[in-house]
């Protein structure tokens, strides 16, 4: 097993080198580049956001002359190449990558090109609300979906295996955001009910609350995000989980132990569960990473919150080349090492697993 994780760790390397080769890449292609917009804004032609579409792009970057800039033409040259200088498009594309990389790897990701601050101090300051809807997102799914798959697994064709069925199948067509519009039209003030707030993690006077207090003033602004995060990936392994299971309980060994004499409840979590769990696990990095670090968008935008997709989405309209860069190295590190974790716990759950024999 060592020599597999080992193989694993060294595979992270040409890995992590492809995926920021391509993206560093397709930005030498990308119009509308950092110092095109502050040009722009000096010029008085619209701030970044409105900026995407202007011509010009970063290919150029590396050359002084200020006619190579939309909004820069009535500007000094001096200054021009003085901002190349300051963001380092001075040096050759790939020079500049191999800085970063050489900088990445000692994990100092730069400072932000419009934020002044670091990229490394910029993600940890919206990592609170990423944390809050990628963690509960997860657990509820899990902690719903799997007994729930369980029971519609072994009642299979009964009503109860037909309705919820139904109910599911409806959960996962209804895209996320719809269901948080829905969610804020009945309970947070829209049309019907005040039941939840509709912006923030917490109250105005969180400071000042109690210990208990300041738990259900959390638990009370998240429920509405948690729950629109959740359905589509609740739906998903609710049925992930059913059929794993039936495929399970049809094989040869169930049916040996049925007759050993064994009850149907040590059938299923003394043999079924170990096996039926591993396709459930392996899921376990996709959903987890993807809500956490991918966070959505638009449920961040219709409940005001300041997290990790909102800030992908600025830095990649504003070309705020540090904190692209910076997120996509650290986040796609971490999903490469979660991947090595998944295998692990396949053999956590069934040592009879060995990735050195597969090999």
């Amino acid at each position: 097993m060592g020599a597999y994780i080992l193989r694993r760790l060294l595979l992270v390397i040409p890995t992590l080198l492809g995926i920021m080769i391509i993206n560093f890449s397709l930005t030498q292609f990308v119009p509308g580049g950092p110092i095109e917009q502050i040009l722009a804004n000096l010029e008085g032609q619209g701030d970044v956001f409105e900026g995407i579409s202007g011509g010009g792009g970063d290919a150029d970057v590396g050359q002084s002359s200020d006619s190579d800039y939309v909004g820069g033409r009535g500007l000094p040259p001096e200054f021009i190449v003085e901002l190349e200088r300051e963001f380092g498009f001075d040096k050759p594309p790939l020079e500049r990558f191999l800085n970063m990389m050489w900088n990445y790897m000692r994990f100092d990701f730069g400072e932000s090109y419009f934020r002044s601050i670091s990229v490394f101090d910029l993600v940890m300051e919206k990592m609170p609300v990423s944390i809050t809807l990628g963690l509960w997102s997860t657990l509820i799914a899990y902690l719903i979906s799997i007994p729930l798959g369980i029971k519609k697994a072994v009642r299979d064709g009964t009503p109860f295996d037909t309705w919820t069925s139904g109910a599911i199948i409806v959960g996962y067509a209804i895209p996320g955001f719809l269901f948080a519009i829905l969610l804020i039209v009945l309970f947070a003030g829209g049309s019907y009910f005040r039941v939840f707030p509709l912006r923030g993690l917490t109250s105005a006077n969180f400071e000042d609350l109690s210990l208990i207090g300041k738990v259900l003033d959390y638990f009370w602004h998240i429920t509405l995000p948690v729950l629109a995060s959740t359905i589509s990936a609740f739906a998903t392994l609710t049925l992930l989980t059913k059929n794993s299971f039936l495929d399970e309980i049809k094989k040869q060994y169930v049916i040996t132990a049925r007759a050993k004499g064994l009850s149907e409840r040590r059938v299923l979590y003394g043999h079924v569960f170990r096996n039926g769990m591993l396709i459930v696990i392996s899921g376990f990095p996709a959903l987890f990473i993807g809500v956490f670090f991918g966070g959505s968008l638009i449920i961040e935008t219709l409940f005001s919150l300041d997290g990790l997709g909102r800030l992908g989405f600025e830095a990649a309209v504003a070309r705020d080349y540090p904190v692209v860069f910076g997120t996509l190295f650290a986040f796609s590190l971490i999903g490469l090492v979660v991947g090595i974790i998944t295998d692990l716990t396949y053999v956590l759950i069934d040592p009879r697993i060995d990735f050195e024999a597969r090999n």
